[in-house]
């Protein structure tokens, strides 16, 4: 059984569920299984104090989990058109992981949410993908043969799965969005299982 990671950040829960229908595409591929990890926040004058486990919601990721993965999803809300710095701490931190070589070779896709339609979602997704491309993995994003792409009205992108969450947050996954970010999860896992073939 390989695990696939999908890593996110979400503390108003958009980017949550889209990392909930990823994990859905995912587990739906025989051979596959989803691990969902989250991060701590962090604070801007000292690194916040968090508890060991989250009080709900996946537990926080270490860097074993993208060591041992055999694919990763990487999730953020869009923060003026890049990702949240408690994401990007993590990542920051991955250093071992990339003189070790630990991820080159591995499928990696991204994914996020914001507020608004021109939020910076493009932005996002690809602030995202320049770490992975750094660690050596393999970048896919979302193929116009899947038909939500051409007429969706709300989120999703060629660069990865995406939400408009509205500005208090109150907007749910479209049915565009819920099916991009499942078909999403489906392709890492079966790019997955042929690459580890």
């Amino acid at each position: 059984m390989l695990d696939i990671l999908v890593l996110y950040y979400s503390p108003s829960g958009s980017v949550q569920e889209l990392a909930r229908q990823i994990a859905r595409g995912v587990n739906s591929i025989k051979g596959c299984q989803a691990i969902m990890r989250t991060v701590p926040k962090i604070s801007a004058v000292c690194e916040a104090i968090e508890s060991e486990v989250p009080e709900n919601g996946a537990p926080y990721a270490e860097l074993n989990d993208l060591k041992h993965c055999a694919g990763l999803a990487l999730g953020s809300p869009s923060r003026f058109g890049n990702m949240a710095a408690s994401l990007k701490y993590f990542l920051d931190g991955t250093g071992q992981l990339w003189q070790e070589g630990a991820l080159i070779g591995k499928p990696a896709t991204v994914f996020t949410s914001s507020a608004s339609m021109h939020g910076g979602q493009e932005s996002t997704l690809l602030s995202m993908m320049l770490p992975l491309f750094h660690h050596g993995m393999v970048l896919m994003g979302l193929p116009y043969s899947l038909p939500e792409l051409t007429v969706t009205e709300s989120g999703g992108t060629p660069y990865g799965c995406s939400h408009v969450s509205g500005a208090r947050h109150e907007k749910t996954l479209s049915a565009h969005e819920r099916k991009l970010a499942f078909s999403q999860g489906e392709q890492l896992a079966r790019t997955a299982l042929k690459l580890h073939a």
